[in-house]
């Protein structure tokens, strides 16, 4: 039996690591258009739902994938990654002094067993000058994350709160991953 993590993402490898985890890394290529519209807690759950059935059909049944996808959205709509300078700025724009949700879905499967759940967690943001926003997008930090910010980075200056999981805004939350785990008598402590 071998835990398998469907994702390229070193921040939810990095997160499994920090827990103890011993896994393979396997990402799972899908389409990740949104459907017209589709309501965003439904598009982060057939995302990692995509993930973890594609990784199912490359691996053995008693292996363990964990899939998850983690969508960033204010006013109900999906921020996505920023393909270019011009829409992180206008993400950071839409963030700035506001506050908005984290979905992470995480779904595990192993044999006939497949457990899924969403974290949902609210972020507040402070208000970001547009030379900040500049700045940071000179880091080049923001341009593979949705919502075009990293709260485990330089990111995280803007952040004032947080209502939720921490890890789940990383990428994939902990505490509902490890209950999951447990249906698979894979245990953390």
């Amino acid at each position: 039996m071998t835990i398998v993590l469907a994702s390229a993402s070193p921040r939810r490898a990095e997160l499994l690591q920090q827990i103890g985890l011993e896994f393979d890394v396997s990402p799972s290529d899908i389409d990740e258009s949104v459907y017209a519209n589709e309501p965003v807690v439904d598009y982060v759950q057939r995302m990692a739902a995509s993930k973890a059935s594609v990784a199912r059909q490359q691996h053995l049944p008693q292996d363990i994938i964990i899939a998850a996808d983690t969508t960033v959205a204010i006013d109900n709509t999906i921020l996505g990654k920023p393909e270019n300078e011009a829409e992180c700025l206008h993400m950071l724009a839409s963030l700035s002094g506001r506050i908005h949700k984290v979905y992470t879905a995480v779904v595990v499967s192993q044999l006939d067993y497949v457990g899924k759940t969403l974290s949902s967690s609210e972020v507040s943001f402070r208000n970001i000058n547009k030379a900040e926003a500049k700045n940071y997008w000179l880091t080049g930090e923001p341009k593979d994350k949705a919502g075009s910010y990293a709260i485990q980075g330089k990111g995280a200056v803007f952040i004032n709160k947080i209502i939720g999981s921490y890890s789940g805004v990383v990428g994939l939350p902990l505490y509902e991953l490890t209950e999951l785990l447990k249906e698979t008598d894979v245990s953390i402590l």
